[in-house]
């Protein structure tokens, strides 16, 4: 079974979500008219595009059909529009929009595989920048914990291998994609969340990070999940120790922004 994102469990922590795309969209210079927002999600962020730049014609993409409705019925934006795509074919040409003076990203390309060789053919179909934000914890507790938990028994028979999706270093990105004609700011930020509630860390990574894990033991077996978020969650309150007030997050994150020059 194919299972699509939850978009309601996205949101519970929207505020800190948002954060880093506001702060991406600063970094962007000029005055975009076409604005193509990549994995635009439930649709949140596209009101920091049009506060931004108020007149530009925005359209996000994203491959969740989930997602795509959420972002059409209850969208942060109404005059932006969302379609059904994929990055991999957005970066061949074969999107639904083409030329769009800034191609945005947040938080969706560590996702795709080998997503590093698709950056220049990105880039290339922007006609001024190319921006993107990536999560720089694979390291991190709650995903080295996330894959150590899926290899026990008697998840792994369920689960298989899960991937270690890294992401690269700003400067390994500005290698990538600094040519002639082109400037590439790349630079990263450690957030440090405050996040609130019971088990705080598990609600916030079961809606990103660990979805596939979760999808494939609720295909299985719908006890095999709760046992394993009853042992992942155990390990993660280990982890990440609550304080009188609340359980401090730290995330790590990459930013680029490549513009032409000529």
């Amino acid at each position: 079974m194919t299972r699509d994102w939850s978009p309601t469990a996205y949101l519970r922590f929207g505020d800190e979500r948002s954060r880093p795309f506001a702060e991406l969209v600063a970094r962007v210079p000029g005055t975009p008219r076409t604005i193509v927002d990549l994995g635009c999600g439930p649709g949140h962020l596209t009101a920091v595009l049009r506060a931004r730049w108020p007149d530009a014609d925005v359209v996000g993409l994203d491959s969740s059909p989930a997602m795509v409705a959420r972002a059409r019925e209850q969208g942060a934006d109404p005059r932006s529009r969302y379609e059904l795509a994929d990055v991999r074919d957005h970066a061949a040409g074969r999107g639904p929009v083409a030329g769009a003076d800034l191609v945005i990203s947040n938080a969706a390309l560590q996702w795709v595989p080998g997503h590093r060789e698709l950056l220049r053919p990105l880039a290339d179909t922007a006609a001024q920048t190319f921006a993107f934000q990536v999560p720089g914890n694979h390291d991190a507790p709650s995903h080295r914990l996330l894959r150590e938990v899926a290899a026990r028994p008697p998840y792994a028979d369920a689960v298989g291998p899960v991937e270690r999706r890294a992401t690269a270093d700003p400067a390994a990105y500005l290698e990538v994609l600094a040519r002639p004609g082109w400037a590439v700011d790349a630079w990263e930020t450690t957030y440090v969340h405050l996040l609130q509630g019971p088990d705080p860390v598990l609600r916030w990574i079961s809606a990103t990070g660990a979805q596939p894990v979760l999808h494939a033991l609720e295909d299985a077996d719908p006890a095999l999940r709760a046992r394993f978020e009853a042992e992942y969650g155990a390990e993660l309150r280990a982890a990440y120790p609550a304080q009188p007030y609340g359980t401090p997050l730290e995330f790590r994150r990459v930013f680029v922004v490549a513009t032409r020059t000529a």
